[in-house]
């Protein structure tokens, strides 16, 4: 055999089998294996279906499962009703955390203390309303979480920006936000009230 014809059948072969790793002529292919659709019927569990269900006591992994452990803190709800408290303690910490996030992420639309002029909304764009106005001072806490979390309107959801304790740390800082423009005199402390005089 020549050495050009001894090439050509190695190219041939080596052609050939790229061909024929292609081809279904392989019985069990990837593409046909021996599996249960989603809800199909089952021969081998005794209920006739190849669907099991979630054993008891199982807790998904991930945010989801610290759901189920902690609904509210991770959630901003019990069931579907909003929380009318937060759910962690509230500390010096975790006001200036909130303050800090706060004027990072909120502040750009709503102004740093709450009326909703923002530079974003001073260029034009829709502002947001303010958080002094009565109907967004009764909402419960709850409620402001769960609009960090999924968003509101033209407001894009925050849940990949911020963890569920700095999204609590924003919404204690909202509420000192909205009780510094919204105390009433008589709740203010005698050394406050005699400097409204």
């Amino acid at each position: 055999m020549t050495k050009s014809n001894l090439t050509l059948t190695i190219f041939s072969l080596v052609v050939l089998t790229v061909f024929l790793t292609g081809c279904d002529l392989v019985p069990l292919h990837m593409r046909n294996q021996p599996k249960y659709q989603a809800l199909e019927e089952s021969q081998f569990f005794a209920d006739g279906m190849a669907a099991r269900s979630i054993p008891a006591h199982t807790i998904p992994r991930g945010e989801w499962g610290a759901a189920m452990l902690n609904e509210s803190f991770y959630t901003g709800k019990i069931g579907d009703e909003f929380v009318n408290t937060i759910p962690i303690p509230v500390t010096d910490a975790l006001m200036a955390r909130g303050q800090e996030r706060y004027n990072i992420y909120c502040a750009p639309c709503h102004d740093r203390a709450g009326y909703g002029n923002g530079i974003i909304a001073q260029r034009g764009f829709p502002p947001p309303p303010s958080f002094h106005i009565e109907r967004l001072r009764e909402q419960p806490d709850g409620y402001f979480y769960d609009v960090i979390t999924n968003g509101f309107g033209r407001m894009y959801n925050y849940k990949a920006r911020l963890d569920p304790q700095d999204r609590w740390a924003i919404v204690a800082y909202l509420r000192a936000l909205q009780l510094s423009q919204n105390t009433p005199v008589e709740e203010l402390p005698e050394t406050e009230k005699s400097k409204l005089e």
